[in-house]
């Protein structure tokens, strides 16, 4: 075949000799949930709408901010529960049932890799089905509290709002005045939900946990994140200081992807299940 017509080079082909044979920690963003319907932060309609995420310590000191968040949240909650896993998240489970990927961290807060069959997985920044008490530190399902917010604010769901990142939806601020946010059932003190709001540090048990997952492994593969937060970056600093390969599927740049040995520009969709399927994970549904 002449030079000319020569096939182009599939980037899949230098991933999967990058991967192949060794043991793969996945650290996966809000990209890896986006295909899933769930908006990220820093995606091109996020931008364009120029909005700020809550800030921890406003919401822990604030009854006003509280009563926005959950006013938005109701809503948010209705669309965010029924988002299902993408094609990303299953050929993750499938790489881990196969014995290809030993774990995964994610900065995500859906649960989506749990729902895909994913076992070993370590929330950096907590999860949005569960809320907590500030006061007490009583935990109550996400669900049952969408129950009694909608009790307590019938007709709410009516109200038209954009999804937003993180089960959070875009509601004008004169909608919110007279919404009522549910206490806690044990003593009436204000919820959050079980999150690393912006601000907030993550648990050092945790932080640790992930630490030994990516200090055991052979290759970083970073999935949807532009690591643009120091709570998913660290661990691809500790991976490039201990010489570990580090790869990258993301759209869009990506803080330190200097450190990597490659990245590929595509959607985590269209590049994890080949992945799956080359590294002898198939195309089969990972047990529940």
């Amino acid at each position: 075949m002449p030079l000319s017509e020569a096939r182009p080079a599939d980037p899949l082909d230098d991933l999967v000799a990058l991967l192949r044979g060794k043991r793969i920690v996945a650290l996966t963003g809000a990209g890896c949930s986006t295909e899933s319907g769930i908006p990220d932060y820093r995606g091109p309609e996020t931008r364009r709408r120029a909005r700020n995420p809550i800030q921890g310590r406003e919401f822990s000191r604030s009854a006003e901010i509280r009563q926005r968040y959950w006013a938005r949240a109701v809503i948010g909650w209705e669309r965010f529960s029924r988002a299902e896993p993408n094609p990303a998240h299953r050929a993750l489970a499938r790489l881990e049932h196969a014995g290809q990927l030993d774990g995964l961290i994610t900065q995500n807060v859906d649960g989506l890799h749990q729902a895909a069959g994913s076992r070993r997985v370590i929330e950096l920044h907590g999860t949005l089905s569960e809320v907590a008490c500030l006061a007490c530190g009583a935990m109550e399902r996400r669900a049952a509290l969408q129950e009694r917010l909608l009790a307590q604010n019938p007709g709410w769901l009516r109200v038209a709002a954009d999804l937003a990142p993180d089960g959070d939806a875009d509601l004008p601020a004169e909608r919110v005045a007279g919404f009522r946010a549910p206490p806690c059932l044990r003593c009436e003190g204000p919820l959050k939900p079980r999150v690393v709001f912006f601000g907030e540090n993550v648990a050092r048990p945790i932080v640790d946990a992930a630490f030994a997952l990516v200090d055991a492994a052979d290759a970083l593969l970073v999935v949807g994140s532009s690591l643009a937060v120091f709570s998913g970056y660290r661990f691809v600093l500790r991976a490039a200081q201990r010489g570990t390969p580090i790869a990258m599927i993301n759209l869009g740049s990506a803080r330190g992807e200097e450190l990597g040995a490659l990245k590929i520009e595509a959607r985590a969709g269209e590049v994890l299940p080949r992945l799956a399927e080359a590294l002898g994970a198939g195309a089969t549904a990972a047990p529940r």
